[in-house]
């Protein structure tokens, strides 16, 4: 028997996939009994599942009326970027020799082989597989330092990139160019500590960000206004 906090976990998690994956298109309203009803369970569970993605930011919790899915800017996808970037340069300014609490043989191996399947992912466009791998590689990556708030703030923003980027990146022919795929670089600088190199690779992944931010706004002519209808952009 599934325990209720099992299932709404496994809610969460679905929902979240269907949102990421653009199957639930930003601005999009439902009801907690629509939800219970396309999954067959009682109201409870599914209204504590939205409340987690809406306390990770990727619902409205509206009253009386039930819940939108977010919809993301340019500007609030800049700030995120800048929000990542100086809590991970603040981490490596307070660990410069990169020692890492968590990092046994196993935890490092397991975050080599999510860097190598989000690399093949990124090369051949794969869109679902590199956001899944994308998502596990930086969570265990953020889990080797040993502040379980620094990683769920991370991994709250990366959700919420992702939400922001797919769907105006899903079912462009040239995804291979705008998707960060040298995660195997960072696994490697981890595990030799190699702090320098590890910063540059992070400076990378910003700059990638932000490159693809603003061939965005050159795209959609927005400079950062709320942006509608971009599902399956």
């Amino acid at each position: 028997m599934i325990r209720r906090s099992t299932l709404r976990e496994q809610l969460a998690d679905a929902l979240r996939e269907e949102i990421l994956a653009g199957r639930l298109a930003p601005g999009r309203e439902f009801t907690v009994r629509e939800i219970a009803e396309q999954y067959g369970v009682s109201a409870t569970p599914v209204r504590e599942a939205l409340l987690d993605l809406a306390a990770q930011g990727l619902l409205h919790a509206e009253q009386h009326r039930g819940f939108r899915i977010r919809e993301y800017t340019l500007t609030d996808f800049r700030h995120m970027v800048q929000a990542r970037s100086l809590v991970n340069e603040g981490v490596l300014l307070y660990n410069p020799a990169l020692r890492l609490p968590r990092g046994e043989p196993a935890a490092l191996t397991s975050i080599r082989r999510r860097a190598a399947a989000a690399q093949q992912a990124a090369a051949s466009g794969d869109l679902d597989v590199l956001i899944g791998y994308d998502l596990r590689f930086w969570r265990e990556v953020t889990a080797l330092i040993g502040n379980p708030y620094v990683g769920e703030f991370l991994d709250r923003l990366r959700i919420q990139c992702w939400a922001y980027a797919v769907p105006r990146l899903r079912g462009r022919p040239d995804l291979p160019r705008l998707l960060w795929g040298r995660h195997p670089e960072l696994a490697e600088a981890l595990q030799e500590r190699d702090a320098a190199t590890a910063a540059a690779l992070l400076r990378d992944f910003r700059e990638h960000a932000l490159t693809l931010a603003a061939e965005i706004e050159r795209e959609t002519g927005d400079g950062g206004q709320r942006e509608t209808g971009a599902a399956g952009a």
